[in-house]
């Protein structure tokens, strides 16, 4: 089995800062990690992954 990994960062949270990169990334993903922190219109752009919550807020 092969496969890429990507990081894409969402910086300051505004979904319409996402590079085109990060938007076809995450289109073309089978798996999403997400922390808490992540705009849920973020995940817009990855209907058909599979999302793994994986915790993380503000302060914690």
């Amino acid at each position: 089995m092969s496969g890429k990994v990507w990081l894409v960062g969402a910086g300051p949270g505004d979904p319409e800062l996402l590079t085109l990169k990060a938007v076809r990334a995450l289109q073309d993903a089978d798996v999403v990690m997400v922390d808490d922190l992540v705009n849920p219109s973020i995940l817009e752009h990855c209907p058909s992954a599979r999302l793994v919550r994986v915790g993380k807020r503000g302060g914690g």
